[in-house]
């Protein structure tokens, strides 16, 4: 195997030492016993019986949502796909999970083969993620808007209800596409790559020069290389484009605000064929970055499903048909590279140059096994329909929900208790507000195992978070007081998060869970935010940039960024600002105190003393461009120090002074500690009678 270990591999022996393969056990032995036909409906009609093929089906999605969250293909709507939907889905990402498996063996037995890389023979290392590359939104002015509401398919004509949007497909019927007279048509043979024409696009009349040539054919090959690292919602790093006779390659970076202006027209033209491979994700990223909808799709991979060919992969078809052995190292290359080297630009124009000649042999191939079954077109047609469905796909942006910390993955079966998974919900909006602002994907800002990691142990202190991170995190680094702030201002709101923690109890796989958790989390954190008004004025920064305004947690002015909206419990809810009596935020006290109200001994209660009127102050950062990699959260670096003010009041001190300083402070109080305690033990009492508990956690949560 490779020499250095892949993300996918990790997840991959993550999952077949998990708990799937006996639920997938359990859940295929269940299955069996399942009664069919009018056997099954009859019995439906029970209770019991409905209760019991609930969990089945329960169980079912748990397991797909598990597997499409280790492969990185979650399902777009886990309750919209049901039966043959999922099925398909299923047998998709197996596709993909095969192709990649093929593809790392490959890269293997080469890298085995030789281990230096010959630059002369145009062979180059592959890297996922080349840090050094300037990022393209900035260095070709790409504007983007992450803000947290619905994708707007401005291109496209609403619906009488205004609850979505007219396709232009919807207009037209699949037998439009069909083809009618291919009966005696023979395959027309790509030319040699090396002596084809090929063309970069990088300027407008390149690009006008392209849209007159498309105007003239019947039918052209498209793919698209994509980049979402680096990006919010990702980019389109290139679109590769091929004729009968000539290969092209647009610079979309350069390009960005063209491209649509002058090829959307005639991909949405019907009398043009468009051929892609497992087109799912291009044609959503046509929609997104371009406003381009496609009509008129043959898809290469439906193709050879509906061919039952060994494997689906573009990679096995340029084989198989062309005799062709593809280079597909570079298929997760970082493709924002400028310019683009050759090795890369030849991978680019294989991936349409030959499609043409493989969708001229697999109609044939379809209307033979249509001949031999006697159902006249059959295949082709199915192959049209599903084409059909792919180019009907409509871009939804992700959005931030109550919730969205629920589908991190691995958070359900952590066990985490309330505090833990506050933590969770702060770190996943405070990751979402920044990656929205700078334009990066959740995963840059912080990736899932870290962020489920920093919410296990619960550091207090910027030392702990530290020595916590195995890897460097550029924005952790450059706001490490920030994410202080969040862990300690969401361990405030771990109460709201109590009937969240009980609701995952409960719920184990081939459990029914998502309607359930949503109901708990509208009711726990309405009356979160309502407690939380005066906080959302410290963490929102208002800037008016160009005449946009645009408010957010930082207020960068890179992108358009609304988060003006009602702060939701993924925050932790924020707590309202109280004074506890400290006068420097420098000496700032977290007090743990058993609370005289519980009736439970054993629970602790665990108030954060922290006057933030100083930071409302200097939170407004200095220029908008700095606002997310600067210091947002001004605070020290907390290191906890216990200290035993008697068997009711445990203090740890926030102070960063020596230890010797601090029993010298001790000694000095001595004589103030009865009184202390009292103060606090009654400032206690008030605050849990008007605003009920705070956070119930058994001793020793904070190892004191």
């Amino acid at each position: 195997m490779a020499d250095d270990d892949s993300p996918g591999l990790k997840s991959l022996e993550a999952l077949i030492g998990g708990s799937l393969p006996e639920n997938l056990s359990e859940l295929s032995s269940t299955s069996l016993a399942i009664p069919a036909n009018n056997d099954f409906h009859f019995l439906y009609n029970s209770d019991e019986f409905k209760r019991g093929i609930d969990e089945i089906s329960g169980s079912s999605q748990c397991v797909l949502e598990t597997i499409g969250g280790f492969c990185g293909r979650p399902m777009r709507n886990s309750g919209d796909i049901v039966g043959d939907g999922a099925y398909d889905w299923l047998v998709n990402l197996n596709d993909e999970v095969f192709q990649r498996i093929d593809e790392g063996l490959d890269l293997d037995l080469e890298n085995a083969k030789k281990k230096e890389i010959d630059s002369k023979h145009g062979k180059e290392k592959v890297s996922f993620h080349i840090a050094t590359i300037k990022k393209p939104q900035e260095e070709y002015k790409i504007l983007v808007n992450n803000a947290n509401v619905p994708f707007e398919h401005v291109w496209l004509e609403k619906k009488e209800n205004n609850l979505g949007f007219i396709h232009p497909l919807e207009k037209l019927s699949v037998m439009d596409f069909v083809d009618k007279t291919i009966l005696e048509m023979k395959p027309v043979d790509p030319l040699p790559l090396e002596g084809n024409p090929f063309k970069l696009v990088e300027e407008i009349n390149d690009l006008k020069d392209l849209a007159a040539k498309l105007s003239s054919v019947e039918e052209f090959a498209v793919d698209l290389e994509h980049n979402q690292y680096r990006s919010f919602q990702g980019l389109t790093c290139l679109m590769q484009i091929s004729t009968r006779t000539e290969d092209y390659i647009v610079d979309t970076f350069k390009l960005w605000d063209h491209v649509g202006t002058y090829l959307r027209d005639i991909f949405k033209d019907p009398k043009k064929k468009k051929v892609m491979h497992g087109a799912d994700r291009d044609i959503i990223w046509l929609q997104r970055d371009f406003g381009i909808y496609v009509c008129n799709l043959f898809d290469t991979g439906q193709a050879s499903r509906v061919l039952k060919l060994e494997r689906n992969s573009l990679e096995f078809l340029l084989k198989h048909y062309c005799g062709v052995a593809a280079n597909k190292q570079y298929q997760n290359a970082d493709w924002r590279i400028r310019p683009l080297p050759d090795v890369m630009t030849r991978y680019a124009r294989e991936d349409t140059h030959y499609l043409l000649y493989i969708y001229d042999v697999m109609r044939i191939d379809l209307l033979t096994i249509a001949k031999e079954d006697e159902k006249p077109d059959s295949p082709l047609v199915e192959v049209y329909k599903r084409s059909y469905d792919v180019c009907m796909q409509l871009y939804e942006k992700e959005l931030l929900t109550e919730n969205s910390y629920l589908h991190i993955y691995g958070v359900r079966t952590a066990n985490f208790n309330a505090v833990q998974l506050a933590i969770v919900a702060g770190l996943c909006e405070w990751r979402d507000r920044i990656a929205r602002a700078d334009d990066e994907s959740t995963g840059y800002v912080l990736p899932n195992k870290t962020l489920l990691e920093v919410a296990k142990e619960m550091p207090i202190n910027v030392g702990k978070l530290r020595r916590l991170l195995k890897s460097k995190l550029p924005y952790i680094e450059r706001n490490v007081d920030a994410v202080i702030s969040v862990i300690r201002r969401s361990m405030q709101n771990a109460a709201a998060f109590e009937p969240v923690v009980q609701s995952l109890k409960s719920w184990h796989p081939g459990t029914v869970f998502e309607k359930n958790i949503e109901s708990t989390i509208k009711e726990t954190c309405t009356e979160a935010v309502v407690a939380s008004v005066s906080s959302k004025k410290f963490l929102q920064v208002e800037n008016n940039i160009g005449g946009v305004r645009t408010t957010g947690l930082y207020g960068s002015g890179k992108v358009s960024v609304d988060v003006s909206k009602e702060q939701s419990g993924g925050f932790g809810a924020l707590p309202s600002k109280r004074k506890f009596g400290s006068e420097n935020k420098a000496n700032e006290e977290v007090k743990v105190s058993k609370s005289k109200p519980v009736s439970n001994p054993d629970e602790v209660i665990i108030l954060l003393d922290d006057d933030d009127e100083s930071d409302e102050e200097t939170s407004e950062p200095e220029d908008a461009a700095d606002s997310v990699s600067g210091t947002p959260f001004k605070g020290p670096d907390i290191s906890m120090n216990v200290k035993t003010c008697g068997p009711d009041i445990i203090v740890l001190d926030d102070d960063d002074s020596d230890d010797d300083d601090s029993d010298d402070d001790d000694s000095d109080n001595d004589s103030q500690i009865g009184d202390r305690r009292e103060r606090e033990v009654e400032r206690m009492n008030m605050i849990s009678e008007r605003q009920g508990k705070f956070m119930s956690l058994k001793p020793g949560f904070l190892n004191i």
